[in-house]
């Protein structure tokens, strides 16, 4: 075999099977609710993108990010834990601030929590630029009271009100197709509301928090493998010590073209499917990929 035929043989057997650029989407868990006149959590970072290049037989790992927990003393909701796609990391979202000295700014994250009502005007927590927003302030009047919403993916928390004393809506999450569906995620939990027939603000994809006296509905948790932040609690509220709800976890999802190979291996079990052109695997636990 001649040198020039021989190199040629030699490229078509190192690019036979050649590697994909991926799409993926990374999501972090959500912060948790504050516990009493509290901040919504913060939703869980939110980085996707296309174009992320693997080489064969390279083995990456995944990590899916944990809600924090409410806050069931009068302390900061949790914040939530991150989540890892090979070198691509999310922040978890930031906690919910509450009524405690110390505690009642919201937490910082990969969306902030919401700020306490328990000082006119507490800050809500930062987000991580390009991953999400900042928590919305809190609001005390003097006689009634209510937590700012957590910052989600798409917009940050709203300011609680004082007239009437509602806690602020949680920020607005970003919608993904990744997963063959449109879904929305990283929303910020709602605070909640303080005094008469207060509400609880509504979850942007995430919690919504918790009216005062129980006038309204209890507030909820955001969803797992969504990143939502929870909804703010109040405790103390006169129906026993109801505090602050958990966020969410977070998920990892990648997708190339269909006219590549399947992966030669992966762990955590990802679901796997085959949609509009593309092979789609995703994680709601920790695992790995190797191409």
């Amino acid at each position: 075999m001649s040198g020039a035929l021989q190199a040629v043989f030699q490229n078509q057997r190192s690019f036979g099977n050649p590697t994909p650029d991926v799409e993926y989407l990374v999501v972090a868990g959500g912060g948790g609710g504050g516990f009493r006149v509290a901040g919504g959590g913060g939703a869980g970072g939110f980085r996707t993108a296309s174009g992320f290049s693997v080489s064969a037989g390279s083995l990456l790992t995944v990590t899916i990010g944990g809600g924090g927990p409410g806050a069931a003393t009068d302390v900061r909701g949790t914040t939530g834990s991150d989540s890892v796609f090979s070198s691509i990391t999310s922040t978890g979202g930031g906690g919910g601030g509450t009524q405690a000295s110390g505690n009642r700014t919201g937490g910082n994250g990969g969306s902030g929590g919401g700020g306490s009502g328990e000082v006119d005007l507490t800050a809500g927590g930062t987000g991580t630029s390009g991953q999400g927003n900042a928590g919305g302030a809190g609001r005390d009047s003097g006689s009634t009271n209510a937590g700012g919403g957590g910052g989600g993916a798409n917009a940050a928390g709203s300011n609680a009100s004082v007239t009437p004393s509602n806690g602020g809506n949680g920020g607005a999450g970003s919608a993904s197709s990744l997963s063959g569906s449109s879904v929305t995620y990283a929303g910020g939990g709602g605070g909640s509301g303080n005094g008469g027939s207060s509400t609880g603000g509504t979850g942007g994809a995430g919690g919504g928090g918790r009216g005062s006296d129980d006038a309204t509905p209890n507030g909820t948790a955001g969803t797992a493998n969504t990143g939502g932040g929870g909804g703010g609690g109040d405790g103390n509220d006169g129906v026993g010590d109801i505090g602050g709800y958990a966020g969410g976890s977070g998920i990892v999802i990648i997708r190339y073209t269909d006219t590549f190979s399947d992966a030669t291996a992966t762990t955590g079990s990802p679901t796997f499917t085959t949609a509009g052109g593309y092979k789609i695997y995703q994680w709601t636990g920790n695992g790995s990929i190797t191409f």
